[in-house]
């Protein structure tokens, strides 16, 4: 197939949803597919290494208001009717909901292209950090419009796909998350990296990846990082990444090591050198962290839901707390603190349970939902016109 992919974030900038679809584009192209990602330019970061698995379409992008990490796309309906009239695709799928998605959706459906989503982030959900509370159903609102006007919208888990059919969304599928079990694995681990952090090969590390943004709880995380650190003085905090909270939480924090910004390549050796991941966000649609911590043989406490909830099961190969329950994520955490057999022990579990969730099994399906939409809008419509 011709496949646009059309996304406002794709490495070398580092989230779940970049991860996600650099990942989807590589493997897709190595299956043989004509791959084309459409996505805002981002002259201020590293340049991406070329890939001969699919081709960048730089397009133009304005920093997210307050978060400049993040770029927005601006509206293309025009270009891109342009450019899929000249060279039509079999199929668009859009990553992201904004200005950028929003068009590619409509320019592909006025040329009738089948075209097809991922939802990927609660935005509706951030509301309440971000002091915009009463926008949530405006938020809501306008998710649901966007994906409705698509064939399919690809959701994570099967639990997520429950909880929006029933605000309405429609067309639902599940798109999982695989892991690299190879960059992502307890053997790179690293004691001159421990040596920076000033800890000794028994001390436990507790490591956090990701966004430093609202939405992720870091006032729960730091939380239970004190207790940690109370109930067992040798603990250390190691986070990695960057955000808009990173000033402000190096200056309450300066007992904490901040790391900084890391390529994907580099970060699995931070996350293998720790020994206890805790996940304190609730507004996650998977967690992609989670996974590479399990898969990089860390102790994890997290909140019972997304990818904690498919993947980790409570004793066995991590530690889960009820949804929204503060008091047990922070006691599971003190646990992984304080018990060193315990934390031997889920390690080696955690990195038994996501062995087997490699991105190649996870897009084969997606790649067969992908060539049913658009074999079904072909059967419709007949066969595609030849390229200009």
């Amino acid at each position: 197939m011709k496949l646009a992919i059309v996304t406002e974030t794709f490495p070398p900038e580092i989230n779940g949803v970049a991860m996600t679809f650099g990942v989807i584009a590589s493997e897709l192209g190595r299956r043989g597919h004509s791959v084309a990602v459409y996505r805002p330019w981002r002259p201020d970061l590293p340049e991406s290494r070329a890939s001969d698995d699919y081709r960048q379409v730089p397009m133009t992008g304005v920093p997210i208001p307050g978060y400049p990490l993040l770029r927005m796309g601006l509206p293309a309906g025009g270009r891109l009717r342009r450019a899929w009239s000249a060279e039509r695709p079999d199929l668009v799928h859009v990553a992201t909901e904004g200005p950028l998605g929003l068009s590619a959706i409509k320019a592909a459906r006025a040329l009738g292209v089948p075209v097809t989503s991922s939802f990927h982030t609660n935005f509706h959900a951030y509301a309440h950090h971000y002091r915009i509370s009463p926008f949530r159903n405006a938020a809501l609102a306008w998710l649901r419009y966007v994906h409705n006007l698509t064939q399919r919208t690809f959701v994570p888990t099967a639990e997520l796909c429950a909880e929006l059919s029933a605000q309405g969304f429609r067309n639902l599928a599940v798109l999982s998350r695989g892991v690299d079990t190879r960059q992502f694995m307890p053997e790179r681990r690293s004691q001159a990296l421990r040596n920076e952090w000033g800890v000794g090969p028994t001390d436990p590390v507790v490591i956090h990846v990701g966004r430093m943004a609202a939405e992720k709880n870091y006032p729960l995380l730091m939380r239970a990082f004190a207790a940690m650190r109370k109930a067992n003085p040798a603990c250390r905090f190691v986070l990695a990444g960057e955000g808009p909270l990173r000033r402000a939480l190096m200056r309450a924090h300066p007992d904490c090591i901040f790391a900084g910004f890391f390529s994907r390549d580099e970060i699995g050796r931070y996350y293998a050198s720790a020994d206890i991941y805790v996940h304190a966000s609730q507004t996650e649609t998977f967690g992609n962290v989670l996974t590479e911590a399990m898969a990089s043989g860390l102790a994890a406490a997290a909140f019972d839901y997304a990818a904690a909830k498919i993947h980790l099961t409570d004793g066995s190969s991590g530690l889960a707390a009820p949804l929204g329950d503060a008091d047990a994520l922070i006691a599971a955490a003190v646990r992984l603190a304080t018990d060193a057999p315990l934390r031997a022990r889920l390690r080696a579990g955690a990195r038994a349970a996501v062995e087997a969730q490699s991105w190649e099994t996870v897009i084969a399906q997606f790649e067969a939902d992908l060539e049913e939409v658009a074999g079904v809008a072909r059967s419709r419509a007949g066969p595609a016109p030849a390229l200009a």
